[in-house]
């Protein structure tokens, strides 16, 4: 009978209620059946959202393996800790809020990015990460194969997007359209965190063509947390 059960609980894909119930068995241990069943619940429970956890961080393709413990917070940063305490509940995601990255190469931009993307995810968020490039020529073959909006789709249906390395170079009119689209589909409804090495004052030259500039910077920057970093290069230094 106790073969049976845990055959059956791994046909169901209970899991964790299995290896809950085998190791009930094993040590001999006494429960009522109250507490049995709530046992078994619990570890079942915790099983599917460790799973569900694992899921998500493999779909969200992060840069880095960062975790908020791992944030610097030494003073040449100019990174408040009190600030960032606030973002790691990430409540800012439940209020459809941006965060925008500034600094200059190597001072942890994409990292900070990355563990906040980390903890979003164990927080039960879907997150998608992207380097802004690879986005761009991702969706260029996707126009060609017929498979952009789904594509777009996917996108806009994820709680947080990370947009990293913005402003690399300008953008063409079909980045442009793009971008304005991803932006769009988001605004009040879903959270971006964008990196870049550039101030925000100089992205309306990096975006280009000043009407659908203004559309997509008035959605993005107004109401954002900002996150100016300085310092030296951390991977200079390390």
């Amino acid at each position: 009978m106790l073969e049976k059960n845990l055959e059956q609980m791994n046909l169901l894909k209970f899991y964790g209620m299995a290896t809950a119930y085998q190791s009930v068995i094993q040590g001999r241990q006494s429960f009522t059946n109250d507490e049995l069943v709530t046992l078994l619940i619990q570890a079942e429970w915790e099983d599917r959202q460790a799973r569900k956890i694992r899921r998500h961080l493999k779909a969200a393709r992060f840069r880095y393996h960062a975790a908020v413990e791992e944030i610097s917070f030494s003073p040449e940063r100019n990174l408040d800790k009190n600030i960032m305490t606030r973002l790691t509940d990430c409540s800012f995601i439940k209020r459809h809020e941006n965060i925008l990255i500034t600094g200059s190469t190597g001072v942890g931009k994409s990292f900070i990015a990355s563990a906040l993307g980390n903890q979003a995810c164990h927080m039960g968020y879907k997150v998608l990460y992207f380097n802004m490039q690879k986005l761009f020529g991702k969706l260029k073959m996707s126009k060609a194969d017929g498979s952009y909006i789904r594509e777009i789709d996917r996108i806009e249906k994820h709680d947080l997007l990370i947009l990293d390395d913005f402003g690399l170079q300008e953008m063409d009119h079909q980045n442009r359209m793009a971008f304005l689209e991803i932006i769009e589909d988001r605004f009040d409804l879903k959270s971006t965190i964008i990196s870049s090495q550039l101030p925000v004052g100089k992205w309306y030259d990096v975006i280009g063509e000043s009407t659908i500039a203004d559309a997509i910077l008035d959605r993005l920057v107004n109401g954002a947390h900002r996150i100016d970093l300085k310092g030296e290069s951390l991977r200079k230094k390390k």
